[in-house]
């Protein structure tokens, strides 16, 4: 028996009394941690796939021990300029062992057919409130971390301008790299208020966002 579950960010196929390294849970060395946002549970021919996770699955675990992973190195160079830097980074991780998998609650997934019409009448009611904006043209924001701050509802420049930094860097702590997100909100303002000239004026003397 095996699940797809979705832990700190990304999702790992696990099994019972499987050893995984995750980014760094806030949960102590030997205690236990449950995680219920299970995509898919597989026991023998029986798979069950949720849309998008599974009602009442769960998945067990118990934190074994905090460290840091290997070093990586980020270079980072500005044409024409003579900038460059060279900075080691470490992701902080934890080590977990998955104690037990349950898929209680949980229904089967239904033929391709039935599923397809389930998804269209789930669909139709779905109305956008609001369009998403090109969070890269923040300095500092690549298309990985624009994703992630989209799925944690983070989707305009009026969004990011009103979140604090330090939130945006526990949303993102899952992104590898080292990323200073200080001016973020002041640039995310700039372009909400449609300041591009003033905001690429800044921006070239920002490296990653940092001033």
């Amino acid at each position: 028996m095996y699940a797809i579950v979705e832990i700190a960010g990304h999702q790992f196929k696990v099994e019972k009394d499987q050893k995984v390294f995750v980014n760094r849970l806030q949960t102590e060395e030997g205690k236990k941690v449950s995680f219920d946002n299970v995509l898919l549970v597989a026991d023998g021919d029986n798979i069950t796939v949720g849309a998008p996770a599974i009602d009442g699955a769960q998945v067990g675990a118990k934190v074994l021990k905090h460290l840091k992973g290997d070093k990586v190195i980020v270079f980072k160079k500005k044409r024409r300029k003579g900038y460059r830097v060279k900075n080691g980074h470490r992701q902080a991780l934890t080590e977990i062992v998955i104690e037990s998998i349950a898929a209680s609650g949980a229904k089967k997934a239904a033929p391709a057919k039935a599923t397809k019409k389930a998804e269209t009448k789930k669909a139709a009611p779905k109305k956008v409130t609001k369009k998403a904006d090109d969070l890269k043209k923040i300095e500092g924001i690549g298309p990985k971390i624009a994703s992630t701050l989209e799925e944690a509802g983070i989707a305009t420049f009026s969004d990011l301008a009103k979140a604090k930094p330090e939130a945006i860097s526990e949303i993102i702590a899952g992104v590898r790299g080292n990323h200073v997100t200080d001016t973020w909100p002041a640039q995310a303002q700039l372009a909400a208020d449609g300041k591009w000239d003033e905001l690429k004026k800044w921006q070239d003397e920002l490296d990653g966002g940092k001033a």
